[in-house]
């Protein structure tokens, strides 16, 4: 778990109005018995009236009430909008949903909310829109929708726009997503490893896929259950590069210098961005990563991300645990999750035992 600030520095982040710190702890004033974000508008109490809390319910514990100003109890203004905007646009999925309908939803302008969810969440809401489009055309792709029928249920107006995104969504026409692939070379390689077998798989975009398991069977077989009809390939030199990152990382290092093919709704990149942020041996609860992309009460959401990254160790979301401290789960198994956070603590190779 990640080192609690001093509290020199949860001063610094009151005096600053550090919006970093909201949801990392309050701050009660011992003068009026209230407890605050580290954002309060409110005029800045005195060094000697201040005492610091983890969160709320520990404030509330020690007999402060919360601030009516920030709110401190429940989610904070920005999170609370994020909340609002992306529970709409899931709502919405098979629609073209514009700035102004946003804000007419939220009550706020289109540039404050432009501003605000971008601040917030790292992408505009447009580009979180055409994430989920994407993903609701998948889907339905995957599920052998016809290719008009994806485009009017993910809210296309006109095919284009579907292609126009889906070579870097997909890495190929819908069309051949929709067939499983057919015609298109996806590379791969296996090597033993610290933790039983490692398969790397890339398109000519970069790395798609990272794999672990028992066997190489195993992991041949899931690859083909995800591109069943593409060219796949077995290319040990070809991928000479890319694997030796993969078992650097294994062995305690940081891959460096991989291009990734990955496609992900706004909200899977955020978390995964969140994960690739974490430092190397320490971790973030589900909860903690919820509120550091202004999600809070996404902590459910958040694990499932976690679930469906399709890169083992190069997107790190076995430094995701549970907020009792427990690993949780593992899309490779429990074990090797407790071996690569072992490992990381130590800077060496992960114990393993199949």
């Amino acid at each position: 778990m990640p080192a609690v600030a001093p509290a020199d520095a949860r001063w610094q982040a009151v005096l600053a109005r550090d919006a970093g710190a909201d949801g990392a702890f309050v701050y009660g004033v011992a003068s009026t018995g209230i407890f605050c974000r580290p954002t309060c508008p409110a005029r800045r109490p005195r060094r000697e009236q201040v005492v610091f809390f983890a969160g709320p319910a520990e404030a509330a514990r020690a007999g402060f009430r919360a601030c009516r100003r920030c709110h401190p109890a429940g989610a904070s203004p920005a999170a609370a909008l994020v909340a609002l905007v992306c529970d709409f646009l899931d709502g919405h999925a098979g629609e073209r949903v514009t700035l102004a309908r946003l804000a007419e939803v939220t009550g706020l302008s289109p540039q404050h909310l432009q501003r605000t969810f971008r601040r917030a969440t790292g992408v505009s809401p447009l580009r979180y829109g055409q994430a989920q489009r994407l993903a609701r055309a998948r889907a339905e792709l995957r599920a052998g929708a016809a290719v008009a029928d994806a485009v009017h249920a993910a809210g296309y107006g006109a095919p284009s726009g579907l292609y126009a995104q889906a070579g870097a969504h997909f890495g190929m026409a819908p069309g051949a997503f929709r067939r499983g692939g057919p015609g298109t070379r996806i590379d791969y390689a296996l090597a033993d490893c610290p933790l039983g077998v490692v398969l790397v798989a890339a398109t000519a975009v970069g790395v798609c896929r990272v794999l672990l398991g028992d066997s190489a069977l195993e992991l041949e077989t899931a690859l083909a259950q995800e591109y069943p009809r593409a060219e796949r390939r077995r290319d040990e030199a070809g991928l000479g590069a890319e694997v030796g990152a993969v078992l650097a990382r294994l062995q305690g290092g940081e891959p460096a210098g991989l291009r990734l093919d990955v496609r992900a709704t706004a909200f899977q990149q955020r978390v995964w961005e969140a994960l690739r942020a974490i430092p190397p041996g320490e971790t973030r609860t589900y909860g903690e990563l919820a509120r550091s992309i202004g999600r809070p009460g996404a902590a459910r959401a958040v694990g499932q991300a976690c679930a469906s990254n399709p890169l083992a160790v190069v997107i790190p979301c076995h430094r995701a645990v549970r907020a009792d401290g427990g690993p949780g789960g593992y899309r490779w198994g429990a074990e090797r999750k407790r071996a690569l956070l072992h490992s990381e603590r130590l800077g060496e190779a992960p114990p393993w035992t199949p």
